[in-house]
């Protein structure tokens, strides 16, 4: 009898143990769980995808899960709301946000040009902003750094936005949401619009218009595309957040550093509906307009343009100071 009671005292013990042992796996599990929501899928984003394929995350002891948005917004409150570790958005929504409790702060920079292209009803060669004149554009939702750097490089122009398209004004649409651009343009017999790719390469495709250049050869360098975090992430989970910017950083260095193929062959697994050689062009394009931030580090220059835009086409004007909302401290180890 007093064996079995040793016996069932000594199992007790025992699943104690192993219960204790699993809890503390899964936390140190959680602990290097990261849950990434992306403005959108799109190839101008490559760097992390590369990452992800390629194993990059999973070499940093990082388990990293990806989630598409339908615009900047989303994203925001899928932060906010604790839905979400890190997005990657427009930096302007992260001014946007500024006096929310726990506000997201910037950490790291991917991209540094507008990377939507113009695609139009008409094949037309040597297209210039000139060519927008007179007709209706359709540039993505108000607010957001899609629409605002194409009415800034409208009006840089010298173009006027407007209604009157009879006589020469641009009629630049702001009221379609971001996800919905392609189809509105198919639908609504505007002479324009912006998409980013694979989006507009698939248009294309389809039959339904022509791309032409890219937005980010009128619109010059600027940060377009940022990752963000609540303040509490960087604060609590410091060593995970670099890990991440490390990895999606060593994403762009293959990028620059192999051949174009090669790249595209590393983003198949997240683009299924491209061939290799579409993932290839693409990538070329974006290459060829320096869309990739070859350092992570944010500079006040930038952001300086960046709310100049900001300023330059909304009714609100914002002051965010730089120091606010962005902290370089692991972007600056990284490139070390």
């Amino acid at each position: 009898m007093q064996k079995i009671k040793n016996l069932s005292i000594f199992m007790v013990c025992l699943l104690i143990i192993l219960a204790s042992t699993l809890v503390f796996v899964g936390c140190g599990n959680n602990e290097n769980k990261i849950r990434l929501n992306e403005v959108t899928h799109s190839i101008f984003y490559a760097p992390l995808y590369v990452a992800y394929n390629l194993g990059y995350f999973e070499d940093e002891g990082l388990e990293v899960t990806i989630e598409s948005a339908t615009g900047s917004d989303a994203s925001m409150t899928a932060l906010l709301s604790g839905s979400a570790d890190i997005v990657l958005v427009g930096p302007e929504t992260v001014v946007y946000s500024q006096g929310t409790k726990d506000s997201p702060v910037i950490f790291g920079q991917l991209t540094q040009k507008d990377g939507s292209f113009f695609v139009s009803r008409d094949n037309i060669e040597d297209f210039s902003l000139d060519d927008l004149a007179g007709t209706t554009i359709i540039g993505g939702r108000q607010g957001g750094m899609p629409a605002m750097t194409l009415e800034y490089i409208i009006k840089q122009a010298g173009l006027t936005i407007g209604t009157d398209t009879a006589n020469g004004q641009v009629n630049l649409r702001t009221d379609v949401s971001f996800a919905m651009i392609g189809s509105e343009f198919v639908t609504s017999g505007c002479e324009f619009c912006t998409l980013f790719e694979p989006t507009a390469t698939n248009l294309e495709k389809e039959g339904n218009g022509y791309v032409l250049d890219a937005v980010g050869e009128f619109s010059g360098y600027l940060p377009y595309t940022v990752f963000a975090t609540k303040q509490s992430f960087l604060d609590n989970k410091s060593e995970q957040a670099e890990k991440f910017l490390n990895a999606v950083y060593r994403g762009y260095q293959y990028i620059a550093t192999n051949t174009s193929l090669k790249a595209a062959q590393a983003l198949e697994a997240s683009f299924s509906g491209m061939t290799t050689e579409e993932l290839q062009i693409a990538v070329e394009q974006y290459l060829a307009i320096d869309a990739w931030c070859s350092s992570p580090v944010m500079t006040e220059e930038s952001y300086t343009k960046m709310m100049e835009i900001i300023n330059s086409t909304s009714q609100t004007q914002y002051t965010v100071d730089y120091d606010k909302i962005v902290d370089n401290t692991i972007a600056n180890l990284i490139v070390q």
